[in-house]
């Protein structure tokens, strides 16, 4: 920012010499107006004493008439070039008052309105973090400089909870289903937070995120865990390892987290029979649920869209070379965070690329999981996906779709 308020510094040193200048010339006009009424003065003085020899009997008519005529024109030498307009001083307070005003109600202007915030937190976004400390903060600015940006906040509290910031990471994901809608995905992320924040206790309101995250999508992997480990905490065995099994059911096959949660449902059926209980089968509600998640698996092709990606003509001047260029598709009703992510440069444009289930940045949030996407393309001179200068986008599209398609960079990012 150095850079910055020195040139801001620069222009206002211009912007005041036009204000000042004039207030420079009135004082040597007022100089000159001072000295001509001296000699004026000096002149009168003159013909005075002339006019006193003369009735001393001293001077001559002749003698009085040549001292007048010598006098004037020594009064004439001394006034030539001197400005004979004068200007009213009346008009100097505003110039001086308008050189100290203006600068601290421009500078107060920008400050209110301006994007100083912005500019700094772009320059950041394109050096690579050294700490997760130093994200956070990159992402809490990013939030307070855009408070409208979904993505943002969706981020920063996947962050805040990678932390063990639950009660932070709660009022994220609040703020984040306000804006981007009840999706299933927020609705059970917001509740796991708000769980973890009231210290594993399954409150009224974690109770109603969950189930609404269920009645619109039943497979939905964060509530289903949830109300898994819910139920295994407060010893209710049956309920955690029916929750497990259809969470089990609907993640693919090499899902990191699947060895875990299978051992989760051997100790809660461990617990069970110690504690005297059978083992019962899924309820038929379960096993319809967990049967028609894993035909689907099985049926569903793996989504791949292929994607050529231009930058318009007449931006080519308006970009460099370095700028990043972010191609991804996003649910057209669903969660707002990309759903498969490709990072180029724009020196690599015009680029086909392919966006699959393979480029996911969650696992339940595949490209195969939604009918439709939209496909998005943007630049970022800052290295931020979720902002910049230009953008293209498609129309909505089934996520099966196997025709490649054409992207256009060209309008303004809003």
């Amino acid at each position: 920012m150095i850079d910055f308020w020195l040139a801001t510094g620069l222009l206002l040193l211009v912007a005041l010499s036009f204000l000042l200048i004039p207030v420079l010339r009135g004082r040597r006009a007022q100089s000159e107006e001072d000295r001509t009424a001296l000699n004026v003065a000096l002149y009168q003085e003159r013909l005075t004493e002339l006019q006193g020899q003369q009735e001393q009997g001293l001077l001559s008519s002749a003698q009085l008439d040549a001292g007048r005529a010598e006098a004037a024109r020594e009064l004439l030498a001394d006034t030539e070039g001197a400005d004979v307009q004068r200007t009213s001083r009346l008009g100097k307070p505003l110039p001086l008052l308008a050189a100290l005003l203006v600068p601290l109600l421009a500078l107060g202007l920008y400050l209110h309105y301006g994007a100083s915030d912005k500019v700094e937190l772009s320059r950041e976004f394109a050096q690579p973090p050294t700490s997760v400390e130093e994200m956070t903060s990159r992402l809490e600015r990013a939030v307070k400089a855009q408070p409208d940006s979904a993505e943002s906040m969706y981020f920063l509290a996947r962050t805040y909870m990678s932390q063990d910031r639950p009660v932070d990471a709660a009022q994220m994901f609040e703020r984040a289903v306000g804006l981007a809608g009840r999706q299933p995905e927020l609705l059970g992320q917001w509740a796991q937070a708000l769980y973890f924040a009231a210290d594993k206790k399954f409150t009224p309101q974690v109770q109603a995120l969950t189930s609404e995250a269920l009645k619109s999508d039943p497979s939905e992997v964060t509530s289903l865990g949830l109300l898994g480990i819910a139920a295994f905490e407060s010893e209710r065995y049956q309920q955690a390892v029916d929750y497990w099994k259809r969470l089990l059911a609907v993640l693919p096959a090499d899902d990191p987290s699947r060895p875990a949660l299978e051992g989760g449902i051997a100790r809660a059926s461990e617990r069970l029979v110690a504690s005297g209980g059978k083992l019962a089968e899924a309820p038929v509600v379960a096993q319809q649920a967990a049967a028609a998640a894993v035909g689907d698996s099985d049926n569903k092709v793996a989504a791949l869209l292929k994607v050529r990606v231009d930058l318009a003509a007449a931006l080519k001047d308006s970009v460099k070379p370095g700028d990043s260029v972010f191609i991804f598709a996003r649910a057209t009703s669903g969660p707002p965070m990309p759903l498969a992510v490709k990072r180029l440069t724009v020196a690599d444009l015009p680029a086909e690329v392919e966006l699959a289930d393979a480029d996911a940045m969650m696992p339940q949030l595949k490209l195969s999981n939604f009918p439709e996407v939209q496909l998005v393309a943007r630049v970022s001179r800052a290295g931020q996906p979720t902002t910049g200068e230009w953008v293209g986008r498609s129309q909505p599209l089934a996520s099966s779709t196997t025709a490649q398609q054409a992207l256009t960079i060209d309008s303004p990012d809003h």
